[in-house]
């Protein structure tokens, strides 16, 4: 069976790897192109053939030196949509009507093609499986001939992990179907991407899917270029900087979507993203635009390994410096309940709500759940889609939650998406309590703008109609101050004008914590945690005197009003 190799290339005499003349190996010797209407195009097939995104520039009249001995190339005519150059159209070997003043050159984009697609099919983990590789949009697999722990450690590279455990032959993930894309593979176990490796050419082989390749790959997965976030009022948010060759530098915001702030999101550990920033939103950066025209697709392991223009090649200034808003952690919400406390459990990954599997679901994970949501904590998990079944994914399985995780998200589960369940295991809670409740902005702990909780969100109240009984707690007590002190001693306070203190009585009566009667001298009983101090109004100027029954010496207070 025929097979096809690339003539190889490589560029001699720039001042960095990606520019210089353009040399082309033939019959095991190395000659130059001549320049002979050469252009972008021509440039282009030969920065792709070395690996790079593309060209900036063809080069000519030996711009990067002359070379010597044999003009292999000349009147090179390709498309640029070509593979390799010597798929292109020219003379013919060795004929040309030129000298080494015409040697072609090209100056090629300085970051590297991210390789063709790869995925790992039918391993039980996500860091193991069968080899399949996407060429032409279409998914196959490779063959095992010659397979071994270069090739392994080539794909998992690519794949993001720092490296393979083993090479896996004879089909050992399943058979895969379709198209066997590679066979020979002969990696030296260097190559930044599979398809840089020597093999017969795309579809040659001789293989059947009984021989498909696979691999288990090292657990840890790289952690890519470093990023951070710079300018933000919290940490899941602020101007994106990336480090490339030790030096911190901002990314330009041209093309910059949600896709790209997903990429950055997921790489520092956060769930998803709530929006991308653009024009220096956070605040302008200094120093180098490292990375401009990135276009992630939404499912790269780290921004180093989405398309962008080249480290440093941008057309930007600092007042176009990107940012992200990152989920802190994965929304959740109950959904079906007859009560806001108590419902399926969903949660949002990405953007999307799903539900959450019922296997092994426990109080500690309800507990986890119903914290935070602002309660105080769990009555009962609930199993068997008691609340309705969900539709769309199923985004949580296998959940294990000790009970003092803050976040579901924290607690240990299979991974976003994988399960094997159905919507009839979606799993649910009842919560503790009634819905949360919290005063804001007032000047002490017992006044303020009340805020209440609903479905993890904190939202205000209207004042249509609001009066004493609404701002009486759910079972009855007005808020009012107890100060435990030593001895004892215990001083009620409240705020009210003078004018409703018997209002206030009237309120303090229906409390199951406090009782009263609305008569000058009323006695006042506190009983919560077993404490159950009196007290003994009596009314003067400045307000009403409260006297702890029994109180010794001294042990009173003022309940001003």
């Amino acid at each position: 069976m025929s097979m096809y190799s690339a003539t190889p290339l490589r560029l001699v005499g720039g001042s960095t790897p990606n520019r210089g003349r353009v040399e082309v190996q033939y019959n095991g010797v190395w000659g130059t192109v001549c320049d002979d209407s050469w252009d972008i195009k021509d440039a282009t097939v030969v920065c792709r053939q070395l690996g790079y995104n593309g060209a900036v520039r063809a080069s000519t009249n030996a711009e990067f030196g002359q070379g010597n001995g044999t003009i292999w190339m000349d009147d090179v005519s390709c498309t640029g949509s070509e593979s390799f150059l010597d798929r292109c159209s020219f003379n013919g070997w060795g004929i040309h009507n030129c000298v080494h003043g015409e040697d072609a050159g090209v100056v090629c984009q300085e970051s590297v093609q991210a390789g063709v697609p790869l995925r790992l099919v039918g391993g039980s983990t996500s860091n193991k499986g069968r080899v399949e590789v996407q060429y032409s949009g279409v998914w196959g697999t490779v063959c095992d001939d010659s397979w071994d722990i270069n090739d392994a450690n080539v794909v998992c590279r690519q794949l993001g992990y720092n490296g393979a455990v083993r090479a896996s032959s004879n089909a050992e993930f399943g058979q895969g179907n379709g198209t066997i894309w590679m066979d020979d593979v002969a990696c030296t176990g260097s190559e930044t991407f599979l398809d840089r490796c020597s093999f017969n050419g795309w579809g040659i082989h001789s293989c059947v899917h009984g021989e498909d390749a696979g691999v288990v790959c090292q657990e840890s997965v790289q952690a890519g270029v470093p990023l951070r976030l710079v300018g933000g009022s919290t940490s899941n948010k602020g101007r994106v900087e990336v480090q490339y060759s030790g030096v911190w530098g901002t990314v330009c915001d041209d093309s910059w979507d949600i896709n790209d702030a997903n990429v950055v999101c997921r790489q520092l550990g956060y769930n998803g993203t709530i929006r991308a920033s653009t024009n220096a939103e956070f605040g302008q950066g200094t120093g180098t635009i490292w990375m401009d025209d990135v276009a992630c697709t939404g499912s790269e392991t780290s921004l180093g390994r989405c398309l962008f223009s080249g480290w440093g090649i941008n057309n930007c200034g600092h007042g176009e410096d990107a940012g992200v808003v990152c989920q802190d952690h994965a929304p959740l919400r109950l959904v079906g309940g007859s009560t806001p406390n108590s419902g399926r459990v969903e949660v949002q990954y990405n953007g999307v709500w799903g539900t959450v599997c019922d296997d092994s679901w426990d109080i500690n994970d309800a507990t986890v759940v119903c914290r935070q949501l602002g309660y105080n904590g769990s009555l009962r998990a609930s199993t068997d889609a008691e609340f309705g079944q969900g539709t769309r994914t199923i985004w949580m399985d296998d959940v294990s939650c000790t009970g003092s995780e803050s976040f579901l998200d924290k607690c240990s589960f299979n991974g976003w998406g994988i399960h094997n369940c159905g919507h009839s295991a979606d799993a649910g809670v009842v919560c503790q309590g009634a819905t949360p409740l919290r005063l804001v902005g007032g000047s002490n702990p017992n006044s303020g703008r009340v805020e209440v909780q609903h479905n993890g969100v904190w939202g205000t109240v209207c004042d249509d109609f609001w009066d004493i009984n609404d701002a009486t707690k759910p079972n009855g007590a007005i808020r009012i101050c107890v100060d435990l002190k030593p001895l004892n001693e215990s001083v009620l306070r409240e705020v009210y004008p003078l004018h409703r203190v018997d209002e206030i009585l009237v309120q303090l009566s229906r409390s199951r914590d406090f009782t009263a009667d609305t008569k000058t001298g009323a006695v006042i009983s506190y009983c919560k945690f077993g404490c159950c101090p009196s007290f003994h109004l009596t009314r003067n100027l400045t307000g009403w005197l409260a006297t702890r029954d029994n109180a010794e010496k001294g042990h009173q207070g003022i309940l001003k009003c």
